[in-house]
């Protein structure tokens, strides 16, 4: 079993986000799962896919880096997205990876008949910090317009479908211990989802 964990925060030492991380880490750790972790911002991960890389991947000229990512992509049963909600969308970032790892014939197909997800048989699940109140993100039907896009449409789109999501909101405002529930929340979903996996490839 393999749990791939891509993380996209620039403040990768003391951040809400790295304390989700570690968290996530500790769930792994404590059932024996071999985790991969992508910390975008620290690995200097470069966002920007250029026409000769874009256009060279329809004809499967995929940078060995690219493919790397891809490959860790397709052993992992458990994918974790951990990231702060910017301007209602990913870190520029975090963005950037997808635009460069899923490929035309590695993350989807096109053919006469329409477009078909190939990075199926996953689970996902995602963590996403916001400065905003998820109470007020609801009523104003923001959530549901991140779950059709950041969440469903993206992933449904590339295969993925049986993803989890959780808006961990106020976190500019919120005391120490209302931290600490999200985190232990945060732990005991990943516990969860890897035991849900464990116990499906028994």
């Amino acid at each position: 079993m393999k749990h791939l964990v891509i993380f996209a925060h620039p403040n990768t030492k003391n951040s809400f986000n790295k304390a989700i991380l570690e968290r996530v880490l500790q769930a792994s750790q404590k059932m024996n799962v071999d985790t991969t972790v992508r910390d975008l911002y620290g690995m200097n991960f470069n966002p920007v896919v250029s026409w000769e890389e874009l256009s060279g991947s329809f004809k499967e000229i995929i940078p060995a880096a690219i493919r790397h990512e891809q490959q860790l992509i397709s052993e992992a049963d458990l994918i974790t997205l951990i990231y702060p909600l910017w301007w209602m969308g990913f870190p520029a970032i975090l963005k950037g990876y997808f635009d460069r790892v899923f490929t035309h014939g590695f993350a989807y197909k096109t053919d006469e008949t329409g477009t078909v997800g190939l990075i199926q048989g996953k689970k996902m699940q995602q963590f996403i910090t916001m400065g905003n109140n998820e109470e007020r993100y609801q009523q104003m039907g923001f959530a549901q317009s991140l779950n059709d896009t950041l969440v469903n449409g993206l992933f449904n789109y590339v295969g993925i479908i049986d993803i989890e999501h959780r808006l961990l909101g106020d976190i500019h405002i919120i005391g120490s211990e209302e931290r600490q529930a999200l985190l232990n929340e945060v732990e005991q979903k990943t516990k969860e989802n890897l035991t849900a996996l464990l116990e499906g490839k028994a």
